[in-house]
């Protein structure tokens, strides 16, 4: 299904073609062109990243973030209109790098999202507040091993399979983090949203 129109409580996304929204709907807008690359909204993955995107902007939202496995880059220009002031996207597909610049371009948000092309587990270490990683088990386990969590305040990791997802919690606790709040979907997609205690 190609991705028309996206609304979530606080944003608009929306795509080249999708018929334009209403002028006077106040929410902020993000138009992305997904390409072929994974990430264009539909999966229930990135939905409920979106959402945990959105809870925490319901409170401060983190300054500084890392997208890893950005994909379309939708998350990470999701994080930027939500409140994040700047941010790197990371992912390990020059497709998906060169289509995450492109709709960064689009959204004239040059100055604050830079997107390489890298593996995420090397760049977790990059100073940020936020970590988002929607990846397959594999990657995000030697994220969650790499060196690079302390000054990390906030995290949403996403992309694991029900069996994946008590080992993804126990690494999270051992790092000093939370669980503020997790999402199932389907009975089968796990999405975390997790936190250290603040001082």
């Amino acid at each position: 299904g190609r991705l028309e129109c996206l609304t979530t409580p606080r944003l608009i996304i929306r795509t080249p073609w999708s018929p334009p929204s209403p002028a006077a709907d106040p929410r902020p807008r993000l138009e992305l062109d997904p390409g072929v690359v994974f990430g264009n909204g539909l999966h229930p993955t990135t939905r409920d990243c979106l959402e945990a995107l959105e809870r925490l902007a319901a409170d401060r939202f983190p300054e500084t973030f890392l997208d890893l496995g950005t994909g379309t880059g939708i998350l990470a220009l999701a994080a930027l209109r939500l409140g994040a002031r700047r941010g790197l996207a990371v992912d390990s597909n020059r497709l998906a790098a060169e289509t995450a610049r492109a709709n960064v371009r689009r959204n004239g948000l040059e100055g604050r999202l830079a997107v390489v092309q890298g593996r995420a587990e090397e760049l977790v270490a990059g100073p940020a507040e936020l970590v988002i990683a929607n990846l397959h088990f594999d990657a995000l386990a030697r994220v969650l091993e790499a060196d690079g969590w302390p000054g990390k305040r906030v995290c949403i990791l996403s992309g694991l399979l029900r069996s994946e997802a008590p080992r993804v919690l126990d690494r999270l606790a051992s790092r000093g983090f939370g669980l503020r709040e997790r999402w199932v979907c389907d009975g089968v997609w796990h999405t975390f949203l997790g936190a250290r205690p603040s001082r």
